[in-house]
């Protein structure tokens, strides 16, 4: 546990020197901020927010979009680069396991993801304050705990790409490809078949259904067991891709 918290604080430290990671931050906030200035203008045209007090998937919503495109930047040089550069060899000769490694690095970039998070929550407070009797607590805490799972399982898959990668651009472009995929592009058999098994086992591995309804405020065990089986998933072929480059 001493070596994952000491590999993750080292990571973490390392995205506050990264201009990649501070461009990524910046796209996050900045859309996420437009896109909610632009909808508390809009609404304030039209008597305030009326009759149906907002709910705080304007924030989530967008945040997620971006996060989708972003997680392959913050996940890409993770170990590739290591291993471009040729530390990942130094590495594994310390006294760390192969799973340390994997899970430090991944934490790494999770906690720098959960600090961007953190700052979007200026948005709710600022919405439960406009809006009298307040915004509805229970959706916006199941729509904060669907981003969080949704970026700890996506970092963890981006981790595994940067794993099997030495070039920190190809794992980009991988990880992109798998994210969209999984976003968008999975869920499309389930509208084929209407019914039967077909249509559950894609609806269940599309992140974009489960996260829809965590965001409308649906919490089911279903969606949390997803988006940690993918987590784990995640880490453990990114342990499975050290370890065989150990043995090389």
């Amino acid at each position: 546990m001493r070596n994952i918290w000491t590999i993750a604080r080292r990571e973490y430290r390392q995205y506050f020197i990264s201009p990649l990671a501070y461009v990524t931050a910046l796209a996050i906030l900045l859309v996420v901020g437009a896109y909610f200035s632009l909808y508390l203008y809009f609404v304030s045209q039209q008597s305030l927010f009326g009759a149906q007090a907002p709910e705080t998937n304007i924030v989530v919503g967008p945040m997620a979009t971006i996060f989708l495109l972003g997680i392959p930047a913050l996940t890409m040089r993770l170990l590739a680069d290591e291993q471009r550069m040729g530390t990942l060899e130094l590495l594994l000769t310390a006294p760390v396991r192969d799973a340390e490694l994997v899970i430090g690095k991944w934490l790494g970039a999770f906690l720098f993801a959960l600090t961007i998070i953190a700052i979007t929550f200026i948005f709710p407070v600022i919405l439960n304050a406009l809006v009298d009797p307040g915004i509805d607590q229970g959706i916006m805490i199941s729509g904060y705990l669907g981003i969080i799972l949704m970026v700890a399982a996506l970092l963890a898959l981006g981790t595994a790409i940067s794993a099997l990668f030495s070039n920190q651009f190809a794992a980009f472009f991988v990880t992109l490809g798998l994210m969209l995929f999984l976003w968008w592009v999975i869920g499309w058999p389930s509208s084929v078949f209407q019914y039967g098994a077909p249509h559950d086992i894609f609806e269940h591995l599309n992140i974009s259904k489960h996260f829809g309804d965590m965001t409308g405020g649906n919490v089911t065990l279903a969606a949390i067991v997803y988006f940690l089986s993918l987590t784990i998933l995640g880490l453990l072929v990114g342990t499975t891709a050290v370890e065989t480059r150990r043995w090389r």
